[in-house]
């Protein structure tokens, strides 16, 4: 083993040591920031103005699929959508 795989391998250990204490963190933070985009993408479908439908309007295919969980996550039994049942 070449000190350059060494210099990496310690390079991975660091940066692990310092993710572990701050991993719970960081993946409740995402899951906020996931739950705003599925809002912002939604919000059209909701009754909320959104100036930026025309751009996410092509991203709701692919967000569906997350739907059911973001829903239930937001506190909403039943999907909010009359057109579009999940449960």
């Amino acid at each position: 083993m070449g000190w350059r795989e060494r210099l990496a391998r310690a390079g991975e250990l660091v940066r692990e040591f310092y993710e572990v204490r701050h991993r719970g963190a960081l993946a409740r933070e995402r899951r906020d920031e996931d739950d705003l985009f599925m809002l912002l993408v939604f919000s059209e479908m909701m009754g909320i103005e959104n100036p930026s439908s025309y751009y996410t309007l092509e991203l709701l295919p692919l967000l569906y699929e997350g739907f059911h969980e973001w829903h239930i996550r937001m506190g909403m039994d039943h999907s909010p959508f009359e057109h579009f049942r999940c449960c």
